[in-house]
């Protein structure tokens, strides 16, 4: 399938706006506090809407769609955990690491910030945590590549390996450019197309499907116990799903969030507004993916391409159910989901590598411009060996994120 003009002309305009807040940040990065923290300058608003687009990738709009429209509201259980979990990060951690990280040292990472704050001078603590964010969050950007090669192939009719490089190149663009403003400042542009397309895209397809009431009993048609929140579960299992909220005490990109904001004060109001608007992302994947048995259950003809592959409901809806125009922009909000976690694990691992490597062991006395430019170039260096771990066109969004929560919650037992 060929791309229609206005979906090419959406795209280019979105990569566009983004690749030019990189070039504007670059103008504010003199060193390398502004290229990986931002010189700790974000205001709550752009704290808040980073710290959740960062977080919320491909999967958001993919992967957790698609889990709901195979298995029904059983594996909501993830959002349930992911909200809780958020919350409780936001509520014990935030005002506290912020704090912290400063009066340690002015620690710049996580990795840093244990070292400073435990006086290790052997630096294993330095050494492992950092190898822990390298190793798990270098797939995790593989999960990011892969969801927006999915995209361009869906869309644009790609193959699977142009459309891998297509899907990264703008955000391995404005990251290696801009650093952590550029990545913070984009995440506030995308987390706001995110919103709109997960609340907007579940109200058309239950309108497409003839109300409130046509949708559930075509839900219910196909399967009764999409309804069954316990369907196939066990009390281990939902533990294990709920546990995905654990995870977010040991997000590095996160947590760096956290660390960027202008001032402890800031929190209390980030907080309230990433809760409003993570609940409300992940309500509406939820009805993407569960609206979307109705709609393709009526019109089975259509449901080919989301047969061969579930992730691609979102997808699929979009470009059925609107103007080619709007369906572009609805597309874009994967994209920017896509980019704005992709491009935080870049950052996180570029810190890691710049940080707690190069800086502590290699180059003790390297300059400001020195650091910064070697940490563009880890921005490369990771993108590409993501890009080679997402090369197998078998894989699968939701798949490859699993081993990032399974290392934060690692991270945030330390």
């Amino acid at each position: 399938m060929t791309a229609s003009t206005p979906m090419l002309v959406t795209f280019v305009v979105y990569i566009a706006a983004m690749v030019l807040i990189g070039l504007i940040a670059y103008l504010r990065t003199k060193n390398l506090s502004d290229y990986i923290l931002g010189g700790r300058s974000l205001g709550s608003f752009v704290t808040a809407l980073s710290a959740g687009a960062s977080d919320m990738s491909g999967w958001l709009l993919m992967g957790l769609p698609g889990a709901i429209f195979v298995a029904g509201l059983s594996e909501s259980w993830i959002a349930i955990g992911l909200i809780a979990g958020a919350y409780l990060n936001w509520l014990f951690v935030a005002g506290r690491l912020r704090v912290q990280t400063e009066h340690n040292g002015n620690a710049l990472t996580l990795p840093d910030y244990f070292t400073n704050r435990f006086e290790d001078n052997s630096r294993i603590l330095r050494i492992f945590s950092a190898l822990v964010i390298l190793v798990f969050f270098t797939i995790y950007c593989a999960s990011g590549v892969v969801a927006g090669a999915r995209l361009f192939e869906s869309t644009f009719g790609m193959s699977y390996g142009t459309a891998l490089w297509a899907g990264a190149a703008a955000t391995i663009a404005y990251t290696f450019i801009g650093g952590f403003l550029a990545v913070s400042w984009t995440d506030t542009v995308q987390a706001t197309l995110m919103i709109f397309a997960l609340i907007l895209t579940p109200i058309v397809v239950m309108i497409a499907t003839g109300g409130v009431e046509p949708t559930f009993i075509a839900i219910e048609m196909q399967d009764a116990t999409n309804f069954d929140m316990l369907k196939g579960a066990t009390f281990v299992g939902v533990i294990s799903l709920l546990a995905w909220g654990l995870g977010y005490f040991g997000q590095p990109h996160i947590l760096a969030r956290f660390m960027a904001a202008d001032s402890v004060k800031s929190i209390p109001a980030a907080r309230r507004i990433s809760m409003t608007w993570m609940i409300l992302c992940l309500g509406g994947a939820v009805a993407v993916g569960f609206f979307g048995i109705a709609y393709f259950s009526a019109n089975p003809d259509l449901a080919g391409p989301v047969s061969e592959n579930p992730e691609r409901v979102f997808i699929e809806l979009a470009k059925l159910l609107f103007n080619p125009w709007i369906a572009g922009i609805l597309l874009s909000a994967i994209l920017a989901a896509v980019m704005s976690t992709l491009s935080c694990q870049l950052l996180v691992c570029s810190s890691a590598l710049t940080e707690d490597f190069y800086k502590a062991f290699l180059r003790k006395g390297a300059s400001q411009t020195e650091l910064v430019w070697v940490g563009r170039a880890m921005v490369l260096l990771v993108a590409l060996i993501a890009i080679a771990l997402a090369a197998n066109p078998e894989n699968r969004v939701l798949g490859l994120v699993s081993y990032r929560w399974l290392s934060c919650r690692w991270c945030g037992r330390a």
